[in-house]
């Protein structure tokens, strides 16, 4: 076991952490929207738009996450129409690419998660705020979101944590993130042990982090 090797190696996987990070956050917030909208969308009572939300749903999650990377970087560059649109702009971004491909992949899974917890929400919530006059716009955004995301929670941060892991995918469209420098750093040392020990364990703390801090909001805001 080469300790030195981990040791050099640590500074250098951590300023990559920064990219994993930054990919992570970007994904879960405009995957957020995207969940919450088609949350709202597999509730409608129109047919169009309810078929519309499952496929959607059923598509991403149905699929590898590995595969709609490829699919977004490597596809839609060889359509035409699309090079010689404005989208060539994001899609010829690795970088962009990857937070297009987990943004629709972790909104897929968080649409079913909301949906869920809407699901679950005792109508006598929703006929108090009607009983007292509140329009029901206001109930769906002050009373309804509030509980479903509460509720949520556990499931969730399961979600977040999956998709820590999941961005490891984006150093096969040659993003230098946590797992991209880690290979690069295995590819001039020819030893994959040591470095994979330090990577993992990076990536353990940050699981670590985020498990503590979703315990940390369910105790909070629990009944």
């Amino acid at each position: 076991m080469d300790l030195e090797l981990m040791i050099n190696s640590f500074p250098r996987l951590l300023n990559a952490t920064v990219v994993t990070l930054k990919l992570l956050s970007l994904s879960l917030f405009f995957g957020l929207f995207i969940g919450l909208l088609f949350a709202v969308m597999r509730m409608s009572n129109n047919l169009i738009l309810n078929r519309f939300a499952y496929g959607y749903s059923y598509l991403f999650r149905g699929t590898p996450l590995l595969v709609q990377i490829f699919i977004i970087y490597f596809g839609f560059g060889q359509i035409e129409f699309i090079r010689n649109s404005i989208l060539w702009v994001i899609l010829k971004e690795p970088y962009w690419c990857a937070i297009i491909a987990f943004a629709l992949n972790t909104g897929a899974y968080t649409s079913e998660i909301l949906r869920s917890a809407f699901q679950t929400i005792k109508k006598g919530y929703i006929e108090a705020g009607k009983s007292l006059g509140i329009s029901s716009k206001i109930i769906f955004y002050k009373i309804q979101i509030p509980i479903a995301i509460r509720q949520s929670l556990p499931a969730y941060g399961n979600e977040i944590i999956l998709m820590l892991k999941g961005t490891s995918l984006a150093s096969t469209v040659t993003l230098m993130d946590l797992t991209g420098v880690a290979k690069y750093i295995i590819s001039t040392t020819f030893k994959p042990i040591e470095v994979f020990i330090v990577a993992g364990s990076i990536y353990l703390f940050m699981t670590f982090a985020i498990h503590n801090f979703i315990k940390f909001l369910e105790k909070k805001y629990s009944y």
